[in-house]
């Protein structure tokens, strides 16, 4: 009597994620949610000067940032960046960038230039196309050509208007688009990126605190004081790192349209909340920049690859 043969079929391997994950929708919308309701914690802290603040995004970032990837046990990825000196020179770079960013941001909200803000990052995604039809030479569709171009017209009417340059709104486009258009160039990931970053910039922040020393505001006039300035690194690191796990499961047309959450809640705080001026031209500029955005999102959305 024969033993029966039972015959079984390989398990074929995992076909490659393309799509959109739960997972990865709730890191991001979470990331541009804290960044939306970001004004609101910086306005309880506009008295502190930005350099101060600044200085403790990045010193208390760092524990943040190193209990994350300690859970991770990526620590090692780290040690091998830190050896190369060449991604330590381009990671200085784009901590440079950052720290510009999180600068003028921070000096915008406490003087009451939110709105500036907002207009920032609603056309950092048409600045980032712009770049790259300059630098990569990539084609633009003529949509696209159009979103740009209206948002050049939102600009030039607010000049116009103001008799000077919108220099807080373009400062946080080219350093925040400069920036992601730098970081995809790093090659580490997300996680061990922004460590890296902000321990190039702890040095200078910790000589910073010392030199100011009882001046400051830290451990010098109140327990809610240095209770925020604590608490602003765990604002800084937490929304980047969500955003940058978040970005691994989601497509590129999601992100685009999930990153105006955060300018579109800057604005509506700075309208109702902190009860900014909205005058003549910024109402013709902001529906320019929102025309152009649908036009922008339309367009890639045509081009959006078929779910797998």
């Amino acid at each position: 009597m024969t033993r029966a043969t039972t015959l079984t079929t390989p398990t074929p391997a995992p076909t490659p994620k393309t799509g959109d994950t739960p997972a990865g929708f709730a890191y991001a919308a979470s990331a541009y949610l804290i960044w939306g309701f970001l004004p609101l914690y910086m306005k309880a802290i506009a008295h502190i000067p930005a350099v101060e603040i600044i200085a403790h995004r990045v010193l208390w970032s760092v524990p943040v940032a190193g209990a994350v990837l300690l859970v991770l046990r990526r620590t090692g990825d780290l040690v091998t960046a830190l050896r190369s000196p060449r991604m330590v020179a381009m990671a200085a770079v784009t901590a440079s960038l950052i720290s510009i960013n999180w600068g003028v941001y921070v000096w915008a909200i406490a003087n009451d230039r939110a709105l500036d803000a907002a207009l920032g990052y609603y056309i950092n995604p048409l600045f980032s196309v712009a770049l790259g039809a300059v630098i990569l030479r990539e084609r633009l569709s003529p949509a696209q050509w159009t979103a740009v171009g209206l948002a050049a017209v939102a600009v030039a009417i607010l000049t116009v208007s103001a008799g000077a340059v919108p220099w807080v709104a373009l400062v946080l486009m080219t350093t925040f688009g400069i920036y992601g258009f730098l970081r995809k160039t790093l090659p580490i990931g997300p996680n061990q990126g922004f460590l890296l970053e902000v321990l190039l910039l702890s040095p200078p922040a910790l000589a910073y605190i010392l030199w100011i020393g009882p001046s400051g505001h830290f451990l010098t006039t109140s327990w809610t004081d240095s209770a925020l300035l604590i608490g602003a690194g765990a604002v800084t690191a937490i929304p980047l790192m969500l955003y940058a796990n978040g970005a691994k499961g989601l497509r590129l047309s999601t992100i685009g349209i999930l990153q105006y959450i955060a300018p579109t809640m800057i604005f509506l705080i700075a309208v109702f909340v902190f009860d900014e001026p909205f005058g003549p031209a910024r109402a013709v500029a902001f529906p320019l920049i929102w025309a152009a955005l649908v036009i922008y999102t339309a367009s890639m959305l045509r081009n959006r690859p078929p779910r797998a």
